[in-house]
């Protein structure tokens, strides 16, 4: 069993996500950015993004789960899981090798991730593992 496991909440399937050096994390939100935030020199008039949730659909009647039908752009991208100590956030293969993307991140806590796809576009199941963290 990993290690990371001792920092790392709300894991959907164990059996699935954890491995030996590494824990996989599951999509569980995809939000569209609406409106700019702010950044500034003091921090003074820091605003966040308006964000809105990116609407999901049914592949089939029958699933458990929606399907995110994402187009070429920028979105930000929450995780099921939560993080307490240090890790190496890096997006996995599977994604990578579809047209997505996102940083690698020195991380203590998981941040909404700012995920990029592709001219082709990209389609994200709920709960699909998206990102892997290593230990540091």
């Amino acid at each position: 069993m990993s290690a990371l496991t001792d920092v790392v909440d709300g894991i959907v399937h164990e059996p699935t996500q954890v491995r030996e050096d590494a824990v996989d994390l599951t999509v569980n939100e995809i939000y569209e950015i609406h409106g700019p935030g702010r950044v500034d020199f003091g921090g003074g008039e820091l605003t966040d993004a308006d964000l809105v949730p990116h609407s999901r659909t049914w592949r089939d009647q029958g699933d458990d789960y929606q399907w995110w039908h994402l187009e070429a752009g920028t979105y930000l991208l929450e995780y099921n899981e939560s993080l307490t100590g240090p890790a190496v956030l890096q997006a996995r293969g599977e994604i990578l090798e579809r047209g997505g993307s996102h940083p690698t991140l020195h991380v203590t806590e998981l941040p909404r991730v700012p995920l990029t796809v592709g001219g082709a576009g990209l389609r994200l199941k709920e709960n699909a593992r998206v990102s892997t963290l290593l230990s540091r």
